[in-house]
C-alpha cells in the first residue's frame, strides 16, 4: 500500500505555474478571518461563467493547509468549467439564527484533484442524490488569492420570509 500523499494532487498538468514550487506568501488577516468562518460551515456556493454566461452552484468544502477542497456533483458539469478557471466561492451563516452574522468569499483559480483519504473522511459521506441522480463526487481545490469578510450588524430574520403586501411588477 503506497503512503497518503500529504496534499491534494491535480489530476493533470497544469498550464499554470505550481503554488507549490515556491513559498506561499502568509494569508493576510482577513483570509486568516475568512478560513477560521468557514471552518464553521459545511457547504457555499462557487461561481465562475460557463459558455460565457455566469452560474452558481452548491459545493461542500473542507479547509486544508490555507486551500480549500471543494466536492461537486459530476453529472451537473460544472466541475469542468471551474477547471483552470478563476472562481469566487461564497460561504455564510445567513439564516442559522447566530447574532453574528457573517459572510466570506473567496478568489482564486480552480483544479481538479483527487482528494487525499484525509480530505475524503473530513468531507464525510456524499448526499445519495442530487437532482434525483446519485451523486457522483468530484473534488476540485481552489487556492484563495483574494479573501473578503462581511459582519452584518443587524440581528439576522427569525421566523417565515414576509412577503411584500404590493402586487408583483408585470413583465411587459
Amino acid at each position: 500500500m503506497s503512503p497518503e500523499p500529504s496534499d491534494a494532487r491535480p489530476r493533470r498538468p497544469s498550464p499554470r505555474p505550481s503554488h507549490q514550487s515556491s513559498p506561499r506568501p502568509g494569508p493576510s488577516s482577513d483570509a486568516r478571518r475568512a478560513i477560521e468562518l468557514l471552518t464553521s460551515v459545511a457547504y457555499g456556493r462557487v461561481a465562475t461563467s460557463m459558455r460565457a454566461l455566469p452560474f452558481v452552484a452548491p459545493a461542500r468544502h473542507v479547509v486544508d493547509d490555507g486551500r480549500l477542497v471543494l466536492r461537486l456533483h459530476r453529472c451537473l458539469g460544472y466541475h469542468e468549467a471551474c477547471d483552470g478557471s478563476v472562481v469566487a466561492y461564497e460561504a455564510d451563516n445567513l439564516g442559522s439564527g447566530a447574532q453574528d452574522v457573517w459572510s466570506v468569499q473567496f478568489t482564486g483559480t480552480a483544479a481538479l484533484v483527487e482528494p487525499t483519504r484525509a480530505q475524503l473522511a473530513a468531507f464525510g459521506p456524499p448526499p445519495a442524490a442530487a437532482d434525483g441522480a446519485p451523486v457522483e463526487a468530484v473534488y476540485l481545490s481552489v487556492e484563495p488569492q483574494f479573501a473578503t469578510v462581511h459582519l452584518l450588524d443587524e440581528p439576522p430574520v427569525q421566523g417565515p420570509v414576509r412577503r411584500a403586501t404590493e402586487p408583483p411588477l408585470r413583465v411587459i
